[in-house]
């Protein structure tokens, strides 16, 4: 399927998917024309990829989870403690933000509260 075709299916614009291709994280043929073909499994691959980025995850941690996802008779024990250090500073991360969004929160709450005053 081209990629408007996909983007159809799966609600994601074809600028995205084009950003996905180009970090590494679907991957299409291309036809005589130029076009780009992707497969009926890049549907699934490709809300499983605005899944994770929604949640925060980097794209460099997203190739690494499909990378393993697609090849996991390859996945070794190095690779397990790559990954367990990698999503570990990940989580660092989350939780900073989440403490900055909880601050933001609060900030707000309370501009509410003196405006309705």
């Amino acid at each position: 399927m081209k990629i408007g075709e996909l983007a159809e299916h799966t609600g994601i614009s074809t600028r995205m998917l084009r950003y996905y291709e180009a970090q590494g994280l679907l991957h299409s043929t291309r036809g005589s024309n130029g076009y780009r073909y992707f497969q009926t499994a890049d549907i699934e691959r490709a809300r499983t990829i605005a899944s994770l980025i929604r949640s925060g995850l980097p794209t460099r941690l997203i190739r690494v989870v499909l990378s393993a996802a697609d090849r996991p008779a390859d996945w070794t024990e190095a690779c397990d403690s790559e990954f367990a250090a990698l999503l570990r500073a990940e989580l660092t991360t989350l939780d900073d933000k989440i403490a900055c969004l909880s601050r933001s929160r609060d900030t707000v709450t309370a501009y509410l509260e003196r405006a309705a005053r």
